[in-house]
């Protein structure tokens, strides 16, 4: 691979895993807070008001530092890949343009109105402002997400002048793999607010803080947490569907699977041997699960590596780790989630273990959610846009020491901005309420 293409890969990559940190909390905290709004607009009952408060404060902590990296992210497409914004700015230009004007400045504007507006707006139009702003943020996200879909599934577009220029807005915003994707991501992003609410409330309860209170925030933490972990998984089994019939040899790479054949098992653990076209170890064999897994009929033909050109191949290696970690990470939070639940009533009377085991559990979404974006982009490699333009033709005419430099630069920022958001949320947390 051209040295270039390499650093410049590796600066986006990086860039985008440190700004995925903020993205889900910013998500899935947001309707947090305004359920916790609403709750208390509904019952007058003060604790929800401070529970709006104290998590609202976490919430924006997340969200200011969230803003830096995503906006230097964005700055990469002119920099780092602009024969990529050449060839598809036409389309992908003017979804992030729409998510910029609209969603990012209503989300913007009604941020500053829920901070300052406490005592200044009537209880009701509090409220709407915080939902606004949690529309907002997940607006935000769809419209990332339908640029994000154009790249692995291009719909709407025609190719003219040696460029793809958009033929239909429609098809675009109507992208069935984009919008399973967007589920796919804002209920992950859900389930992780669930897991972070509950986690910080188990915090307090081992230490006999505020109980009423961090009860309360449990509560409502463990319902996140266990539902959207459930449904997070469903969604991704539909993105599956999507996966194996639109780009058959990214699913093949996530099962390591490289012949084609009916009825295709699948392996609970493979070491792949991309070299000699196999696998050099492959234990539990289950027959005619991949099948049924990818087309929901278990006598299905799923196409393998073999058949595809190599230079068409994704890595296969870190994409089957992974899916599997992403597996791994997403059973543990349901099964989290259930023991989280399962104490609700009364949390504060839950074995210190399991509270012990919630404050750890808080990663395991956040993980999660990196691992599934490391299948969704790893896997679709050797394209920029599945099937219409290559990773390698898209990167600037650039100096090997510019792109090193950049790299240089974006991994000391991003890590600094990355341990001050981790810094700030955790001392925030431990704080008394009041």
């Amino acid at each position: 691979m051209d040295t270039v293409v390499l650093l410049s890969r590796l600066q986006f990559a990086f860039a985008t895993f440190i700004h995925f940190i903020f993205v889900p909390l910013t998500l899935g905290l947001s309707i947090i807070v305004a359920v916790m709004e609403t709750k208390y607009v509904r019952t007058k009952d003060e604790t929800y008001k401070r529970m709006a408060k104290f998590w609202g404060r976490l919430f924006l902590i997340n969200f200011a530092l969230g803003v830096v990296t995503g906006i230097t992210l964005e700055f990469q497409f002119g920099t780092n890949w602009s024969r990529y914004s050449a060839y598809v700015g036409d389309i992908f230009g003017s979804l992030l343009a729409i998510e910029a004007t609209a969603a990012f400045f209503l989300e913007s504007t009604f941020i500053a109105v829920w901070v300052f507006g406490w005592e200044k707006l009537s209880p009701k139009l509090h409220l709407t402002s915080i939902w606004l702003v949690a529309f907002a943020s997940n607006l935000s996200a769809i419209w990332i997400i339908l640029a994000n879909g154009f790249m692995q599934h291009p719909v709407g577009y025609v190719i003219r002048n040696g460029r793809a220029e958009l033929s239909s807005f429609i098809d675009v915003i109507t992208n069935g793999y984009a919008w399973n994707q967007f589920l796919h991501v804002v209920t992950g992003a859900l389930a992780l607010a669930g897991f972070f609410v509950a986690g910080i409330a188990a915090w307090h309860l081992l230490r006999r803080q505020n109980v009423d209170f961090f009860s309360k925030s449990f509560r409502i933490g463990a319902a996140f947490a266990l539902v959207f972990s459930v449904v997070v998984a469903l969604v991704g089994h539909r993105q599956g569907n999507f996966v194996a019939e639109l780009q058959p040899a990214k699913l093949a790479a996530m099962e390591s699977h490289w012949t084609t054949e009916k009825s295709a098992p699948m392996y609970l653990l493979a070491i792949p041997d991309a070299a000699n076209e196999g696998n050099s170890l492959a234990i539990g064999r289950i027959p005619a699960v991949l099948s049924l897994m990818a087309f929901n009929d278990p006598s299905a033909t799923v196409k393998g590596l073999k058949d595809f050109p190599k230079e068409d191949r994704p890595p296969v290696g870190l994409t089957f780790v992974s899916f599997r970690l992403m597996i791994i990470l997403g059973t543990l939070m349901i099964l989290a989630g259930i023991m989280a639940y399962a104490v609700r009533k009364q949390p504060e009377n839950a074995p210190g273990w399991l509270l012990r085991l919630l404050i750890w559990a808080i990663p395991l979404p956040y993980l999660g959610l990196q691992a599934g974006w490391a299948v969704a982009e790893v896997g679709r490699q050797p394209w920029i846009v599945y099937g219409l333009m290559r990773t390698k033709d898209a990167v600037s005419p650039l100096a090997t020491s510019q792109v090193a430099i950049s790299l240089a630069a974006f991994f000391i920022v991003y890590i600094l901005l990355a341990v001050l958001d981790i810094f700030l949320l955790a001392r925030y947390a431990r704080k008394d309420p009041a």
